[in-house]
């Protein structure tokens, strides 16, 4: 019994990131299914304004709120990963589940060259290989077919660099705010503009305007913000119990597979040929990639 608890604890950041996995994958899908009823900037807005309450109750009872002073990098992190999930949940709707999730998992990618160029990390030959492992993986994935256009396959990509600038902005972030900080950045940013951009659409036929959705749509509204949180707070748990950031940072790739199973229970086609291929490069160059660390 003593060995199985320790075998449990010992491996407790690998169950914490497949929990945060799971949550990521469901709110995938359910956000998938509320696309029918509203737009991707409604839906932004549903998965921010619940973890936005859940943020501003944990830092009433905590106070730490950081040393500040980086007002403009408060503000970047937020904007830039905003508009990196509106990327995300747009190609949720409109493409592939699993394909929508491997775009967002070649932010890993991007954060390597980000932090060599802009916080002069170092980086191995075999991260480099990695790196171009990842972009050959990319231009199999955005190979035009008659599933996914090239709009799709740049907004996919996009979502990938905003996310990319985004992670790596925390990095400089946590020297002046505390995590509850970098975290309310984010749910800011997803909640308020996209409630001005759908307001705005009232009156405009160029902007998306709000649609109430029926009791369904509601309910799922409701599971993206909370599966959302989840996916948040069980992440920072995975790497909070471990030492080597790499381990968590592998295991995380397991959201492509189970949203590839949710993605076909809803009616998806499995990627195949070149996207296939694809995926497996990023998956495998994100591995890599996680070795590093």
């Amino acid at each position: 019994m003593n060995t199985l608890r320790l075998f449990i604890i010992r491996h407790l950041s690998v169950y914490y990131m497949l929990i945060a996995c799971f949550a990521f994958s469901l709110m995938g899908a359910a956000s998938k299914l509320l696309s029918e009823q509203v737009s991707s900037v409604e839906i932004v807005l549903f998965r921010n304004i619940i973890g936005l309450a859940f943020i501003l109750a944990a830092l009433y009872r905590h106070r730490n709120f950081g040393k500040g002073g980086a007002p403009w990098l408060f503000v970047f992190r937020g904007v830039i990963g905003s508009l990196g999930l509106l990327c995300f949940f747009y190609n949720i709707a409109h493409i592939e589940l699993g394909t929508a999730f491997t775009f967002q998992k070649t932010a890993p990618i991007f954060i390597a060259v980000f932090s060599y160029f802009a916080l002069k990390e170092k980086l191995s030959k075999l991260g480099w290989v990695a790196i171009l492992l990842g972009f050959i993986g990319i231009v199999f994935i955005m190979k035009p077919s008659g599933d996914m256009g090239l709009i799709d396959s740049i907004i996919g990509l996009s979502g990938g660099v905003c996310m990319g600038l985004a992670m790596t902005s925390v990095r400089k972030m946590r020297k002046y705010y505390s995590a509850d900080m970098i975290i309310l950045s984010f749910m800011i940013f997803g909640t308020i503009p996209m409630a001005i951009i759908l307001a705005l659409g009232e009156y405009t036929e160029s902007l998306p305007a709000f649609v109430m959705p029926d009791t369904f749509g509601l309910l799922l509204a409701l599971g993206v913000g909370l599966l959302g949180y989840i996916y948040q707070v069980y992440m920072t748990k995975s790497y909070r119990a471990t030492r080597k950031a790499g381990i968590p940072a592998a295991v995380s790739y397991a959201d492509i597979v189970f949203s590839m199973i949710l993605g076909v229970l809803l009616g998806d086609a499995l990627p195949m040929g070149f996207a296939l291929l694809g995926i497996v490069v990023i998956i495998f160059s994100g591995l890599l990639i996680a070795k590093e660390k």
